[in-house]
């Protein structure tokens, strides 16, 4: 038997790209060539006002922040990479290599900023000015984030952090205790659910508020795709390092690929509703011939409930030769919209009635010029530049706990309400912030090599 761990609307400035996800060249970690690393983005400068240099420091360099690094140099032309950090010295240097072939003078980290280690993002930070517009970009693990936010907060450091951004819920309350800090501070920070920058959608929403399909009754996002299963750990791998590097197949560093993915169409669901969930439903489940030595599951189907009643859910499926759709819809008591496309794209539309089809469009913006995550680093970099007010800390953090809800709905089988949810003392790893390299993981493999999946039941999360 499977044991469970221990309870231990900004709107876009200036539009250039096309849309183009960042996912498309991120590839796994420790794996992907150099010249992956910055794969399909080529996006013109958009001169922010003023001319003081803004300081990045890459804490997790992986294709996730080699990715942001771009989109910030693209944002701002006085952007400059000066220091990077990361647990494996060989995941950093494919990053600095890809990132200073492209940007040359702006991306020179020099050997003495380079850092390796469990307190590297300590060091990495330190080399930041305090007050100044520097900004601290936190996309390494999910687990990580909260110490992270909390170090960078505690330094006067502006911070850029990539979803997910907590693995548990007292891993979420550390964040909202971090989003007050930096508010008192004047710290600003901006956070990985890129979709609140889409112009398209904020039109959307206008409409929807000025009542063109009528009450909204449900809503209903769809990311269904396959991904590939984790093999068995190599002998000649550590098993620490194996399941950092494969972070995405175990919740203790990710909160897993649900969690860590979905996030995205989960702060979609609750934006649109305008409020957080009083409580969540799920089921899931594996394939009779799964191979994947991972902790996730095959299928998510989550409905989440509103104060009045109104649901909005959340249908993942990883099998391969399936139906796939990445798309979110909400339904009205009049007509049916579409809130986003296909890679997070800014596609929306209203429909004539009810029925979604393309023969059935009654308006539809155009596409957007910008990547969100484009349009996110161009507003991030001015409000820096105009010292304008900008912590989208806390909203990022509720949804991950509705993101929890959901995934702890699912793997126990049972009804979650957000207020246990928030009250939850369950940690995936209470020695999260002591981890070095000689901690052994919370959890191990059984004699097949495989990881502790859920079983709803028995398992336990909340």
């Amino acid at each position: 038997m499977n044991q469970t761990p221990s309870s231990r609307p900004a709107s876009a400035l200036e539009q250039t790209a096309s849309l183009t996800s960042r996912r498309d060249f991120l590839g796994s970690s420790g794996r992907a060539a150099a010249a992956s690393v910055l794969a399909g983005v080529s996006i013109p400068a958009v001169h922010a006002a003023g001319s003081d240099q803004i300081r990045l420091a890459l804490i997790g360099c992986g294709g996730r922040g080699s990715g942001a690094v771009v989109n910030a140099m693209d944002a701002d032309d006085s952007v400059a990479l000066t220091a990077m950090a990361d647990l494996y010295e060989d995941r950093l240097e494919r990053s600095r290599v890809a990132i200073e072939g492209k940007y040359k003078e702006r991306a020179v980290v020099p050997t003495e900023n380079r850092f390796i280690g469990f307190d590297a993002f300590k060091r990495a930070i330190d080399t930041l000015r305090p007050n100044s517009g520097d900004v601290a970009m936190l996309t390494g693990y999910a687990g990580f984030r909260p110490q992270q936010l909390e170090y960078a907060v505690s330094k006067g450091v502006n911070v850029f952090m990539e979803k997910s951004f907590a693995a548990d819920p007292p891993g979420v309350r550390r964040v909202l205790k971090a989003a007050e800090a930096a508010e008192a501070r004047g710290v600003k920070v901006a956070a990985g659910v890129m979709s609140r920058h889409s112009v398209n959608r904020a039109e959307l929403l206008r409409r929807i508020a000025a009542g063109e399909i009528g009450s909204v009754e449900s809503i209903s996002a769809y990311r269904m795709g396959p991904s590939g299963p984790l093999g068995p750990k190599p002998a000649d791998k550590g098993e620490l390092e194996w399941q950092l590097r494969n972070f995405t197949k175990f919740f203790w560093v990710s909160g897993g690929l649900w969690s860590e993915m979905d996030i995205h169409q989960i702060d979609e669901l609750v934006w649109i509703k305008g409020e957080y969930p009083v409580s969540a439903h799920g089921i899931g489940g594996r394939a009779f011939n799964n191979t994947d030595k991972g902790q996730n599951l095959d299928s998510y189907s989550v409905e989440w409930t509103f104060a009045d009643g109104t649901k909005a859910y959340d249908y993942v499926r990883y099998i391969p030769k399936c139906h796939n759709d990445f798309a979110t819809y909400i339904h009205g008591s009049e007509k049916a919209a579409q809130f986003s496309g296909n890679i997070h794209a800014g596609t929306t539309k209203i429909f004539k009635d009810k029925r979604i089809a393309d023969d059935n469009v009654l308006w539809e913006a155009p596409k957007e010029e910008l990547t969100p995550w484009q349009a996110q680093w161009n507003d991030f970099t001015k409000a820096i530049r105009d010292n304008t007010p900008f912590n989208q800390a806390k909203r990022a953090a509720l949804s991950n706990l509705t993101a929890i809800m959901g995934r702890a709905a699912t793997h126990m089988g049972r009804v979650i309400t957000w207020d246990e949810a928030m009250a939850s003392e369950f940690q995936w790893f209470p020695g999260m912030d002591a981890l070095d390299y000689d901690s052994e993981p919370p959890i191990v493999a059984d004699a097949n090599g495989q990881y502790p999946v859920p079983i709803p039941g028995e398992w336990v999360e909340i």
